[in-house]
């Protein structure tokens, strides 16, 4: 016979066991159209426009805060395409992401600037870092991650990620 303690108990674990599955469900690119993270918008890639700027459907033109990738218009730079071609990979046509504005929040040219979160959860922006594709590029007052930008451009020179290794 069950006591009272068996009795809470196993319908609390499978309660427990039945959110655990609609968390994994929900997770790290999980459901496609599940709501955006507290304080962050969600939208979808219309285009690549180049290494540190996306179009997307809703919000338009979107440029990475706290990063800056080499041109490919007006004199291509080196790494450039590169970079590119590296965010055309990781973020194609159609792809979810979330965003969420800086404290400026439209550049000169009226683009939206933004920190954008892939479909795995992670920020775009220090990827772009981390892996070698740009370089931090603080430009006040959207300086939240620039410690951050900074460690992570510092390892990726030492270690030849990227433009470092390619363009030095």
């Amino acid at each position: 016979m069950l006591g009272f303690r068996s009795s809470v108990a196993l319908p609390g674990l499978f309660l427990a066991l039945l959110f655990a599955g609609c968390e994994a469900e929900l997770g790290q690119g999980g459901a496609i159209d599940r709501p955006a993270a507290a304080g962050r918008e969600a939208d979808r890639v219309d285009r690549v426009v180049d290494g540190d700027t996306i179009a997307l459907r809703e919000a338009g033109k979107v440029r990475f805060i706290g990063v800056d990738t080499p041109e490919v218009y007006g004199g291509v730079e080196c790494f450039g395409r590169r970079a590119s071609a590296y965010m055309k990979r990781l973020l194609p046509e159609g792809t979810r992401v979330e965003y969420r504005p800086g404290v400026e929040q439209r550049d000169r040219y009226g683009r939206l600037l933004a920190y954008v979160y892939g479909p795995n959860g992670r920020m775009v922006n220090a990827e772009l870092v981390r892996e070698g594709y740009a370089t931090q590029l603080t430009i006040p007052p959207n300086v939240e991650f620039a410690e951050l930008f900074r460690r992570l451009a510092r390892e990726a020179r030492e270690k030849g990620r990227g433009l470092w290794s390619a363009c030095a």
